[in-house]
């Protein structure tokens, strides 16, 4: 398993992969250097981030390898679905898997998405549109869905 540490707005980021796809992509809390190499197996995501991070990527192509439980890696697919700039809810994501009764479930597999923004579980927010937890912290899932959604430039004329 290779690791490099990249430098995001947010923070450090930790990447994790090999030849078989990412398994994990996780922002960091303190001052961690980055890498100064940065391994084959995870320069495409490295470079992608950047891109997303630049404003210029909203879908991310390279090769995924989350690990989990059958029931974390739907909610995971789920979650990938969630178009770019948009946001859904617990609920709403727990009727599209076929059970709105498994909203505790979602909520617990959307917590442990080991995908930092590729699979964005900061898109999922309370049903009454409230930013709900997020692992990363309240404040980088703001500034996620605010870099998502930028405002609409008005016309004066």
């Amino acid at each position: 398993m290779q690791q490099a540490y990249i430098h995001t707005p947010l923070g450090t980021a930790l990447l994790e992969g090999d030849a078989n796809g990412i398994s994990k992509i996780h922002v960091l809390d303190g001052d961690v250097p980055v890498s100064a190499v940065i391994p084959a197996e995870l320069q495409e995501a490295a470079s992608q981030l950047a891109e997303y991070f630049s404003g210029n990527l909203t879908q991310f192509t390279f090769k995924l390898n989350p690990q989990g439980t059958d029931f974390q890696k739907k909610v995971w697919q789920a979650l990938v679905a969630i178009p770019f700039g948009k946001t859904t809810s617990y609920q709403a994501l727990s009727v599209q898997l076929g059970d709105v009764k498994a909203i505790r479930a979602v909520a617990s597999a959307n917590g442990k998405n080991p995908l930092w923004i590729v699979v964005p579980c900061h898109r999922v927010i309370g049903s009454d549109g409230s930013l709900t937890g997020y692992a990363g912290g309240l404040w980088r899932k703001k500034w996620l869905l605010e870099h998502e959604t930028p405002p609409v430039q008005q016309s004066l004329f």
